[in-house]
């Protein structure tokens, strides 16, 4: 598409819609202080002491993962590619993680990384970068707070259940933004229709903002690129980069090239992830959630193996039993070049929602912006369940921890508890 073009149909909600157990069983809120969401990262290997990587156990409490990167690129004087890890952890959270530090020219000369916020807990090399996805998984710690702490078995029973199909695999609140808009500005950026893109960014006619910010956006829509510069803080960097650019007489593409990198990246992430939404949620309203049809990409929890599940290896009954202990799944589209497609009903289901969501498949597979696409499971595996309750010096609470599989959102499990998680 032109450069400048417009957008004829932009999508709507990106958020889960459906739940695989009927509904939420009590009311509760989370993250109310940062020490009841306790995030613990599962490596997915340990370091072996020599290499030209640091590689360093973090914990931090409260602190954005931006700020954290910030932090470990000043105190060791790097660039931020050479800071590798795992995935991105929880702000409102005391979370405990892995990183790694390119320092080939010999040992740092502290690891007292001076934040409050921050710990470094122990250091050892390795032989290479940490990298997206090198983790097993996460453990999770969570107190739900403004709760009735006698529902506790009812909790347990939910969990129990969840336990059994598998845990919906949707993108949760966190994928989408505080704005919950990500996906609109990777949409308006894949049509190269960067003038809505950037309203949609810092403008006040787009999704929703807080009213702190309501004097900057309106300066913005006025062409009062200068004053509405004033308004935004350092942390918002996508909004700065951008009206810097504007200022200084750049087009809305050359304004949104100064972008980071990553944040263009997460904005196409988003959209992509909208859509596989839409086809979990479709999957789930017919009661396909825990099954295979003739036509599907399965996939192999354990090694992560896709394959299309032809008529001979549907009649096989081995991959019923496997299906029943979630040892095998459906998958949804992470939309892009050499994804593998379903076929038949699946592949139409999966069309459906790529048109829903104002895309066509030129659109993904085409664009030198998106990834090459890939399959996501549709349920995964909660393991490791405790739940339990008391009251402490903050009041009662119904404590529940589990184990997900990497990529996956503890918020999404939570929203089968708890009424209205989505708005968390």
């Amino acid at each position: 598409m032109n450069s400048e073009s417009t957008t004829n149909h932009a999508p709507g909600r990106a958020l889960p819609k459906c739940f695989v157990l009927g509904g939420p069983v009590i009311s509760g809120v989370i993250k109310v202080r940062p020490e009841d969401f306790i995030v613990e990262e599962l490596p997915l290997y340990d370091p072996i002491g020599k290499g030209e990587h640091l590689y360093l156990g973090i914990r931090k409490m409260g602190m954005p993962h931006t700020e954290m990167v910030r932090l470990l690129r000043q105190h060791f004087r790097v660039s931020e590619h050479a800071i590798g890890y795992a995935g991105m952890k929880d702000k409102v959270a005391v979370t405990t993680q892995q990183v790694s530090i390119h320092l080939p020219d010999g040992e740092p000369d502290s690891l007292d990384v001076r934040d409050n916020r921050m710990d470094v807990l122990w250091a050892r090399r390795h032989m290479n970068k940490l990298r997206r996805g090198h983790l097993t998984g996460n453990r999770f710690s969570i107190r739900i707070r403004e709760t009735d702490p006698l529902k506790a078995p009812q909790v347990l029973a939910q969990m129990r259940q969840l336990e059994s199909v598998g845990v919906p695999n949707y993108y949760g609140v966190q994928r989408f933004g505080y704005r919950g808009n990500t996906h609109l500005l990777g949409y308006h950026a894949l049509c190269g229709d960067w003038e809505s893109a950037l309203g949609e960014l810092i403008g006040a006619t787009g999704s929703a903002f807080p009213e702190r910010q309501r004097e900057a956006r309106e300066l913005y829509d006025a062409g009062n690129y200068s004053d509405s510069l004033r308004f935004w803080s350092r942390n918002e960097h996508a909004e700065v980069a951008a009206l810097r650019a504007l200022d200084k007489g750049a087009s809305h593409m050359e304004a949104s090239r100064k972008i980071n990198k990553y944040t263009l990246n997460f904005w196409i992430s988003a959209y992509q992830s909208m859509i596989f939404n839409r086809v979990l949620d479709r999957r789930l309203s017919d009661g396909m959630l825990d099954q295979l049809n003739v036509g599907d990409v399965a996939m192999r929890h354990d090694s992560r193996r896709q394959f299309v599940v032809h008529q001979e290896i549907h009649d096989d009954p081995s991959l019923g039993e496997s299906v029943a202990s979630l040892d095998i799944s459906a998958t949804g589209p992470i939309w892009g070049r050499h994804m593998l497609e379903p076929h038949g009903p699946c592949r139409e289901l999966e069309l459906a929602a790529l048109t829903d969501a104002g895309a066509t498949r030129e659109l993904l597979e085409d664009s030198s912006m998106v990834p090459r696409g890939t399959r996501r499971p549709l349920r995964i595996k909660a393991s490791n369940i405790e739940v339990d309750s008391g009251v402490d010096e903050n009041g009662g609470y119904i404590r529940t921890a589990f184990d997900l599989p990497r990529g996956s959102y503890a918020t999404v499990l939570l929203r089968e508890l708890l009424t209205d998680l989505d708005a968390d």
